[in-house]
């Protein structure tokens, strides 16, 4: 946190030197006012793709493996495990039982079966509660 906070501070002051600086120079008429605004622009574009690295590095390092053993834990048959990748991908029951090739009253069965698994009360709270638990991922 106190790197964050030093970061943005010296950003802060070195825009407002910047912009003093800029003000000086074009006070005194040494260059022009498109100068100064390319000049601007560059620290502004350098900024920005600091931080769109940065936070690029970030996501990248968040895990995307599957945890096999919390599936186990929360007792998912594999095929309730399929239809509740099926649901993460927005399918509706009647679409989830033509892809697996089984009734639509089946696929409901197993959607109430992941909900109460996942103590979940909707669909997408099961989704999110699945992300959480790191059993799904998108």
């Amino acid at each position: 946190m106190k790197r964050t906070v030093f970061v943005f501070s010296a950003l802060i002051i070195a825009l407002l030197s910047l912009f003093q600086l800029s003000k000086y120079s074009y006070l005194s008429g040494s260059t022009s006012i498109e100068i100064i605004i390319a000049l601007i622009a560059v620290v502004f574009f350098a900024i920005g793709v600091f931080f769109n690295k940065r936070s690029f590095t970030e996501k990248n390092n968040i895990s995307k493996e599957v945890d096999l053993s919390r599936i186990a834990q929360l007792g998912l048959s594999k095929r309730e495990y399929e239809v509740l990748l099926e649901v993460s991908k927005g399918l509706s029951n009647k679409e989830i039982a033509s892809k697996l090739f089984v009734s639509e009253s089946t696929i409901k069965t197993h959607v109430s079966n992941v909900l109460l698994k996942l103590d979940a009360n909707r669909r997408t709270q099961a989704i999110q509660k699945a992300k959480e638990l790191q059993i799904i991922h998108h």
